[in-house]
């Protein structure tokens, strides 16, 4: 079958060029993120993506023109002329991350290594409706946005689910049944002018805790606070289902005629697990926590659990500790770490996600 020839990109005439383009230079820009300051060389850059070294060379000319690469110095020679190193230029592009909480909003400016740059928080009344909660928003933006600064890519946005992160519209959350249908994010994109991603509030925590790279690995984030959800990236990126309804960790059922929760089920883990840290018993609680998070590695093999929210913050240590030991006592594999960035974190990076080709 004849493909077409090779296009000065390494790209064959026939595909769609402009994307992938956007796909190459994605690829090129993820590497040299995950490189660090040091930089890569050429033609480890090419080595990496099986791009030929004239095309990498091409498509960083164009990047170092729009001013997000440039030159990191010298590499050791190996006998020849010593390589010159490439590196992103992290404050290129800034991106927002806008935290909605059931009761707190938290926004923060990030440049392209997600290094947080500004932020700011504040309370925040969800159940006011979208009117209140899309002007706070709107001023918490504005409180971090650097005005002179260098272009803003686009506002992330985390708020609670359920929710359609292809439309932007959200969905019955749990106690605020006045969101549903309401398309939060073509309001905000209409107000600020810029690009807008929303997602859930897990899904932007596991975003946060993804590692550089192009090869960001198996994981599961579960966020305790006013409620209990989880974030999962699988096969390279987040996974959210096919009615982006993954991820309603809370609301498995752990015990059969338990407690009523809020969603009007009983013996919901999440009811079990904050009833716990009602009564001050946080071991509980981690252990109750441990064995949800038990359930989703035994099911989904995943390689991290990472724990944030603002009931694991209070107390990380105890959390860690009480979901690793029922992880081992079953002879589950997975590290379990505190997440090391926030949800706000996570929305910002999902704002930088075209850059670098993730989703």
């Amino acid at each position: 079958m004849n493909r077409g020839s090779t296009g000065s990109d390494g790209s064959r005439g026939g595909a769609n060029l402009p994307a992938l383009r956007e796909h190459n230079e994605a690829l090129l820009l993820d590497l040299l993120r995950a490189a660090g300051a040091p930089g890569l060389g050429r033609a480890e850059l090419a080595a990496r993506t099986g791009l030929t070294p004239q095309a990498v060379s091409k498509i960083m000319a164009r990047l170092a023109a729009e001013g997000l690469v440039a030159e990191a110095g010298r590499g050791a020679s190996t006998g020849g002329k010593p390589r010159t190193l490439l590196r992103l230029v992290p404050g290129a592009r800034h991106a927002v991350g806008v935290h909605l909480d059931r009761d707190e909003l938290t926004a923060v400016r990030v440049d392209l290594a997600g290094s947080v740059l500004a932020r700011w928080n504040g309370p925040l009344d969800f159940g006011a409706g979208p009117d209140p909660v899309v002007d706070a928003a709107l001023r918490a933006v504005v409180r971090v946005r650097e005005r002179a600064g260098p272009p803003l890519l686009g506002v992330g946005v985390a708020a609670p689910g359920p929710l359609d992160w292809r439309s932007g519209v959200l969905g019955r959350v749990t106690g605020f049944p006045d969101w549903a249908g309401y398309p939060l994010r073509e309001v905000l994109q209409g107000r600020l002018g810029l690009p807008v991603v929303l997602d859930k509030d897990t899904n932007a925590g596991v975003a946060a805790g993804a590692p550089a790279g192009p090869e960001p690995g198996t994981s599961v984030y579960l966020h305790v606070g006013t409620g209990l959800g989880a974030g999962l990236r699988l096969g390279g990126g987040i996974h959210r289902g096919a009615r982006s309804a993954a991820g309603e960790f809370g609301h498995q059922v752990l015990r059969l005629d338990g407690p009523a929760c809020r969603c009007g089920g009983r013996g919901c883990l999440e009811v079990l697990c904050l009833d716990a840290v009602a009564r001050g018993d946080l071991g509980g609680a981690a252990r109750i926590l441990g064995e949800g998070a038990a359930n989703l590695v035994a099911l989904l093999d995943v390689d991290r659990v990472l724990l944030g929210g603002r009931v694991v913050a209070a107390t990380p240590e105890v959390f860690v500790e009480g979901v690793r030991s029922v992880l081992d006592r079953r002879g589950l594999p997975g590290v379990v770490a505190l997440a090391e960035r926030g949800v706000a974190e996570g929305a910002a990076e999902l704002a930088l996600g075209p850059v670098f080709g993730r989703g």
